[in-house]
Parts: C-alpha cells; sequence; structure tokens
C-alpha cells in the first residue's frame, strides 16, 4: 500500500457512510519511516482487512558495543571499503548509509535488480536461501554469477560476518519512462 499524502488524508477522511467504507486508525508523524499505515474496515462486516506499518528501508542502526558486525564493498575498480553494521540491518541500506555507490532504485522492495551484488564464495552458502521473488529479479541482473544476490534481501547477521560483495562493473534499471 503507498504511503498517502495529505491530500490522499482528505479525502480518506471525506469518505461517506454509504460508501460501505471508513478509517479506523490513523497516526502520522513527520517521519514518513513512523507512518502507520490505515486500518480499513467494510461498514457491512462483511470483509475485514488492513495493511500492515510500513516498511523502514532506508534506515541502518547502529551497532552496540562488542555487537559491531562488518561488511566489506568491493567496487568495480576494485577499491574495498569495510563498513560496520547492526545484526538486521540489509546490505543495501548499509551500503547506502556508508556512501557506498549502490543504486536500489526499488527502495530495497525487491522489485528491481540495482542493488545485485556477487558474494564472496565463502560466504555465499552462510546465507538464507533467495525467495523466488528474489531469483525472478536476479534473472534480469546484469553479469549474473553463480554467488549473485540481492543486498536489500540480505539481512546481515553474525552468522556472516566479514562478508565480502562486489558490485558488479554496471546495473540494469529498467523502468516505464525508459520505453516510449
Amino acid at each position: 500500500m503507498s504511503i498517502l499524502t495529505k491530500t490522499g488524508l482528505r479525502v480518506a477522511y471525506n469518505l461517506r457512510p454509504r460508501m460501505n467504507t471508513y478509517i479506523s486508525a490513523a497516526r502520522v508523524h513527520s517521519n514518513l519511516h513512523d507512518l502507520t499505515m490505515f486500518r480499513h474496515a467494510s461498514l457491512s462486516g462483511a470483509k475485514m482487512f488492513h495493511s500492515y506499518s510500513m516498511l523502514q528501508h532506508g534506515h541502518v542502526h547502529k551497532p552496540k558495543p562488542g555487537e559491531e558486525l562488518t561488511v566489506t564493498y568491493i567496487s568495480p575498480d576494485g577499491s574495498q571499503q569495510k563498513v560496520e553494521a547492526a545484526a538486521g540491518d540489509n546490505l543495501m541500506d548499509i551500503a547506502q548509509a556508508n556512501g557506498v555507490e549502490m543504486e536500489g532504485a526499488c527502495g530495497g522492495s525487491c522489485a528491481c535488480s540495482t542493488c545485485h551484488v556477487i558474494v564472496d564464495p565463502a560466504y555465499f552458502d552462510l546465507l538464507d536461501e533467495p525467495t523466488d521473488e528474489e531469483n525472478d529479479m536476479l534473472d534480469l541482473a546484469f553479469g549474473l554469477t553463480e554467488t549473485s544476490r540481492l543486498a536489500c534481501q540480505m539481512k546481515m547477521s553474525k552468522k556472516i560476518d566479514g562478508i565480502r560483495v562486489a558490485l558488479p562493473a554496471m546495473t540494469r534499471n529498467l523502468q516505464a519512462r525508459d520505453f516510449k
């Protein structure tokens, strides 16, 4: 579900009861990462559904003292950047928070392949299996290898502390505006 803008909020609050929809809860903060999504329900009671809180992508946690994990990003030119990370953060957000040039066009929602990385074979088998969605996106990645993964889908953990990932020479960012 997309984030409702101020205009969207006005429209949502002005819904008429005869439209069979009402808003039961909303909490909005100035920080969009804290936006709690709306809960909708049918007035007839026949169908009830709700949406969950927005995923907090783009935010990394500061590791607690003594619990620092490390990731090494290897750029296409061979330069390396070793950064500290906290458990639970994904490798795309960690890279972007530390100035590593990784696009992440979809914001970490597994809808593109611009955060494609090549994992050091020594760490590849320690990772969780990729989902079908990730495999579908990897099929679109430039320079796919046996150890390719999407950085947005790899969560940092003690198990992969010290992981090394290489960024490919280029990415494929297929957008509708590219096709006229």
